[in-house]
């Protein structure tokens, strides 16, 4: 017999709904008509041990036990999971063929591998396990990627990069929680110090932008604009744009700090002729936005639903559970070629399910291809977009029904016409100055009369002011500035973070990186944590009570920025993420090693360790501990584990 592991009890009914009827269902298992059974984990049913497994000496938390390295590793089964281990043991010793169902990236690749490893199976039928991918529960998808399936040995690089990061969390939570945990005693705090390779760049980031708000000082600046007539008595405004004589009175923003100067420009041009000296007119295009990664629609719901990262991958949990969208966990924004011939069924659902999208869905060219669709940019799943499933959407929660019209409507906007627009520029010299005006005029709405970015399309000018599309003009005419305006500004001070932000500044972390080498890996990767993970750490460092919501404001609490202020940086930047990130996919491209990545991590694990020690937590002492905190670990440290729930 042919028997399937899923990750999950909803992938293992729908790989059982496209098998030989009739089905048997079991506890814990499926047995087809064929005699193939399917069976399922629930998340991760193994977690890693804790210290005190390697050694009862480690039950109580001491400096001098540090650092913790298992020269063997263990794990456990996790707490209410025994039974479907057992299940699937004894299923194992009646196996023929044994089918990896996991999901399709380095989670799902070790959460099975790893199942086979406990339950000692042979190295020899190891190599005969076969790789099912599935990111789209729809029976016609699964029933094509049981016709494509391949040798689970082909995925080994992907289960050892993700051991690999599974242990080195462990290794590096474990120590620096211990370790901060202690010192923190030693000078009074008696919460819980949690630290992690992610969460604390993170609680980096937030409370860093708070010391910015605090610490910042406006300072006033100053723009000039000249009000234009042409011969026929056309007016528009244009800005003046400084030249590099005028450096030593600007910052590094370009902005014109020194009152006088600008005055002095005002005064000059008033009255006299300007010649035009440059005129770009051009007809330019936006493509559709691209159909959603799990950070892209976590980061439209926090702006558009106010909700946060947590409910949104709840939701779009549910949602696939129910078969209604593709993998929720999508790292992608792009899709298989061959989805497009399942275009008009997709549509055809989300008119039928979504009545708010029935007209659009209308309006739209089913057989329109946009560069969404690109083989080349698809890795282990794909985009998340709507099935060809039909359902009553009144049975779902409020929230479930307004996130799958989110995703509905970023699918349809592929099969629109692009926005398109007239934008024209033109560069007026006065007195031997430079002033610029832009304007933009739409020509064809396209996809935006369906999603609106937020950004005007009247005018995209240099003045940040509405003004009709600049008249025509050519090189050589000759204008009067027949006024001119001196506007004061104040720089403004970043702002807090949100929902939103907070998720776009986790996926772009490279633009806060000062490293350009290290910024070029976090660009070339999933940015800081990954789809899976950046919700729950988001939501454990609010548990931690690091965190703290003002409004929908996200600040860093006392504790947290006592923390942060404590540590050492390397600690507290994304720096050392990237260099991991680096290291684990060269072992996925098998360019690089287990063994070399652990090394490298265990040498700076101990130059951390030592830093901190040495230094103490001063900036903690007097700060009053969180309620509510336990310093028993519970379970295993990766958040990912804590996202792999059963249905």
């Amino acid at each position: 017999m042919r028997l399937f592991i899923a990750e999950k009890p909803s992938l293992g009914r729908a790989i059982a709904d496209v098998l030989k009827k009739p089905l048997k269902r079991h506890e814990g298992y499926i047995e087809s008509a064929s005699g193939d059974v399917v069976t399922w984990c629930i998340g991760h049913l193994l977690e890693q041990e804790e210290p005190e497994a390697y050694d009862p000496v480690y039950k109580t938390w001491k400096l001098e036990h540090l650092p913790i390295v298992p020269v063997q590793w263990k794990l456990r089964p996790r707490k209410g999971v025994r039974t479907q281990l057992s299940v699937i043991g004894k299923l194992l010793k009646r196996a023929d063929i044994v089918v990896n169902a996991g999901d399709p990236d380095r989670e799902g690749q070790l959460l099975v591998d790893e199942v086979l490893d406990y339950l000692k199976m042979s190295p020899a039928r190891k190599k005969e396990v076969r790789r099912l991918l599935i990111s789209d529960l729809n029976p016609s998808a699964v029933s094509q990627a049981l016709g494509r399936m391949a040798s689970n040995q082909d995925y080994v690089p992907l289960a050892v990069s993700a051991l690999a990061r599974s242990r080195a969390d462990w290794l590096y939570g474990i120590n620096l929680t211990r370790g901060c945990t202690l010192l923190g005693r030693k000078v009074g705090y008696n919460g819980l110090l949690s630290i992690g390779r992610v969460q604390t760049p993170i609680l980096g980031l937030v409370a860093r932008r708070d010391e910015e708000i605090e610490h910042f000082q406006p300072k006033p600046f100053y723009e000039v604009l000249a009000m234009l007539v042409t011969d026929q008595g056309e007016t528009f405004k244009a800005k003046w744009i400084p030249s590099d004589s005028c450096q030593p009175w600007m910052d590094e923003e370009g902005r014109v700090l020194d009152r006088r100067l600008a005055q002095n420009v005002v005064d000059r041009v008033i009255g006299k002729p300007g010649t035009v000296q440059r005129v770009d007119d051009k007809q330019g295009k936006e493509t559709p936005p691209l159909p959603y990664s799990l950070s892209a629609l976590q980061i439209d719901a926090a702006k558009q639903l106010k909700m946060d990262a947590k409910k949104v991958l709840d939701s779009c949990q549910r949602l696939y559970e129910q078969k209604l969208v593709t993998y929720p966990r999508s790292d992608c924004r792009y899709l298989p070629e061959e989805h497009l011939q399942q275009a008009p069924e997709v549509l055809a659902a989300v008119r039928h399910n979504a009545f708010s999208l029935s007209k659009a869905v209308d309006q739209a060219l089913p057989d329109r291809k946009t560069s969404a669709w690109n083989d080349k940019k698809v890795g282990a799943h794909h985009a998340i977009i709507p099935t060809a499933l039909r359902m009553d959407l009144e049975r779902l929660p409020e929230m479930d029904r307004k996130l799958y019209q989110l995703i509905a409507r970023q699918y349809v906007a592929q099969f629109y016409p692009d926005h398109r627009f007239r934008k024209r520029t033109v560069d007026v010299e006065i007195e031997k100055g430079l002033f610029r005006a832009t304007s933009r005029q739409t020509v064809e709405e396209g996809w935006k009369q369906l999603i609106q970015t937020g950004k005007s399309d009247k005018n995209s000018g240099a003045d940040a002011e509405e003004q009709a599309f600049l008249p025509e003009l050519k090189k050589g005419d000759v204008l009067n500035c027949k006024d001119a305006e001196l506007k004061e500004k104040q720089t403004q001070p970043p702002k807090p973070f949100n929902d939103a932000s907070l998720l776009s500044a986790m996926t772009g972390i490279a633009r806060y990186v000062q490293d350009k080498d290290i910024r070029k890996v976090l660009r070339d990767t999933d940015g800081l944590g990954t789809e899976a993970t950046r919700a729950n750490i988001i939501e454990l460092l609010f548990k931690r009570q690091f965190l703290e919501r003002r409004g929908r404001n996200i600040h860093a609490s006392a504790t947290g920025r006592a923390l942060i202020k404590a540590l050492p940086e390397a600690i507290t930047t994304p720096d050392m993420t990237a260099r991991w990130e680096s290291a684990l996919n060269s072992i996925v491209e098998r360019k690089g090693s287990y063994a070399q990545f652990m090394g490298n991590l265990d040498y700076e694990l101990r130059a951390l360790l030592t830093k901190t020690m040495t230094d103490g937590l001063p900036t903690v002492a007097g700060i009053a501990a969180p309620t509510k905190q336990s310093f028993k670990r519970k379970g295993r440290k990766r958040a990912t584990s804590a996202r792999k729930k059963a249905s």
